[in-house]
């Protein structure tokens, strides 16, 4: 068996680049499955580095600190698409098993690259972009076709959680958000007739195995994540089969090892859009603790240390709430010292799991955790998760 197909045992250290809350709970996983986890992060707060057995407190480009990840970690992945792709390079240079390689990473980290490439299999996947235009220069400006107003600019690089995002209108609000934008290169997408949103989670090891979890319905406020729902309750048959297929083709046309995020636009007409492409585990994807026979953080484990993939089905319906830093604070006054959520009484709900991610202070808008509701039905589960979110003074 050639070198690189051999398995990776518990035991050895795998690497993490980032180390928030999606590096957290991968390190939780690996460590369940006995294995050891090296984090290198920059921030001394980290929440994975918190608990990984090291955190290299460095830059992602500190080519000592890469050194030394390489010397230690016989697989290295990634819990944020904005890590620099030459990082990637460097790493496999080194030697280390690197799972997702920097192609597929690097594609979906820029808006205009992942779109040329949504459209570039267009026909094969039957769905494609909604229609957009690149904005890189004044010359896209003077020959901007209005047909695609209203739109949504979007920043090519580095927009994350509704950032980096304008709606416009008119051509003058074009121009106005690109140049507050520091006109720097970007996409404008045509605000379409949405139905709902979806996002499918895909996995694919290194022996080209692909595996999909089932679809997630989400629902986002201020350009965050707010709810995800499986089964997706609004999702038809034939739609379901569509993006299942069109996620199984994506990722191998990435030629991409370990778990993908493609998000899922549904307009009322029934057409389905490709959106956004994440590659590493996703906030949609955080029911799968507890309603998944293997999480999504013990499936990117088993890809990296190319282990079989594990079984992706769902054990029970599930609604995700997310927990952002506001609750910590008394009528969004941001001003008061935080305040402990009343969790005692949001676990009332005996089918509730929380999940907080170690996250030392609450700002608005910042993640700090989930809290997966069970059911034995989708509306029980959809119920519990509003109660729960009632509980803790979250908007229904």
């Amino acid at each position: 068996m050639a070198k690189h197909l051999i398995p990776i045992l518990p035991g050895a250290y795998l690497g993490m680049l980032g180390g928030g809350q999606l590096g957290r709970m991968f390190t939780q996983a690996a460590q369940a499955m006995g294995y050891k986890v090296c984090i290198l992060d920059p921030d001394p707060l980290s929440p994975a580095g918190a608990i990984a057995e090291k955190h290299l407190l460095a830059d992602f480009s500190d080519a000592a600190a890469l050194q030394e990840m390489a010397t230690l970690c016989q697989a290295v992945s990634t819990e944020f698409e904005n890590v620099p792709a030459q990082t990637l390079d460097q790493l496999e240079a080194l030697g280390v098993y690197v799972a997702p390689r920097s192609n597929g990473v690097s594609i979906a980290q820029n808006r205009i690259a992942e779109k040329a490439f949504l459209t570039a299999w267009r026909h094969e996947l039957n769905l494609g972009p909604v229609p957009y235009c690149i904005i890189e220069n004044q010359a896209a400006i003077d020959g901007f076709d209005d047909a695609l107003l209203p739109g949504i600019l979007k920043i090519a690089r580095l927009g994350y959680d509704g950032k980096g995002q304008a709606t416009v209108h008119s051509l003058v609000e074009l121009k106005r958000a690109w140049d507050d934008f520091g006109r720097v290169p970007c996409v404008l997408e045509k605000r379409m007739d949405l139905a709902f949103e979806v996002s499918a989670l895909v996995v694919r090891g290194h022996d080209d195995a692909v595996v999909v979890y089932p679809i997630a319905q989400n629902i986002h406020r201020n350009g965050i994540l707010h709810t995800s729902t499986v089964p997706a309750p609004s999702l038809n048959t034939d739609q379901e089969k569509r993006v299942l297929q069109a996620a199984k083709v994506l990722i191998r046309r990435l030629d991409y090892v370990g778990i993908l995020c493609i998000e899922f636009f549904v307009v009322k007409s029934g057409e389905i859009f490709a959106n956004e492409i994440a590659p590493r585990p996703h906030n949609s994807g955080h029911y799968t603790m507890d309603a998944s026979v293997t999480s999504q953080f013990q499936q990117q484990v088993r890809a990296m240390a190319r282990l079989p993939l594990g079984d992706t089905r769902l054990l029970t319906p599930v609604s995700m709430l997310n927990v952002l830093g506001d609750l910590w604070f008394t009528g969004n006054n941001l001003e008061d010292a935080p305040k402990e959520p009343a969790w005692a009484k949001a676990l009332s709900h005996d089918s509730a799991k929380l999940h907080l991610y170690g996250k030392s202070v609450p700002l608005a808008g910042r993640k700090m955790g989930h809290i997966n509701c069970l059911g034995t039905s989708l509306a029980e589960a959809r119920q519990i998760a509003a109660l729960v979110a009632s509980d803790l003074g979250i908007e229904p």
